[in-house]
């Protein structure tokens, strides 16, 4: 009986050491949402990303883009690349209809400004 004492304490070790590690990675994988939220790049409208008009969305990150101060580059780079990091972020969880109308978002973003 003695000998099962360490044992237990050791797979209890274990099980703890895991469920920390699982804690730390789960907050690891919400940084994408903070940097959406908190972005020096833009100071974007709410819900932005949640619109299902591609033309509103473009609209909206033109103008957010063009009166931010704090971007780094062209407002059409500082546009398209929080348009693509919300694509490769969160387009994993979201639905094949929103994914097409952000694709459709792309194409637009290029025509307000003139790029195509």
């Amino acid at each position: 009986m003695e000998g099962l004492a360490p044992l237990f304490l050791q797979q209890m070790s274990k099980t703890a050491k895991k469920s920390a590690k699982t804690r730390s990675r789960s907050k690891d994988r919400r940084w994408s949402a903070g940097v959406t939220q908190r972005s020096d790049a833009l100071d974007l409208e709410s819900s932005v990303f949640k619109s299902t008009d591609p033309h509103r969305i473009a609209l909206s990150l033109k103008r957010s883009a063009q009166t931010s101060k704090r971007r780094k580059g062209t407002p059409y780079q500082s546009a398209m690349s929080m348009l693509n990091f919300y694509i490769n972020r969160a387009g994993k969880n979201l639905p094949q209809k929103q994914k097409r109308v952000l694709a459709r978002a792309k194409d637009d973003l290029r025509e307000v400004f003139g790029r195509e």
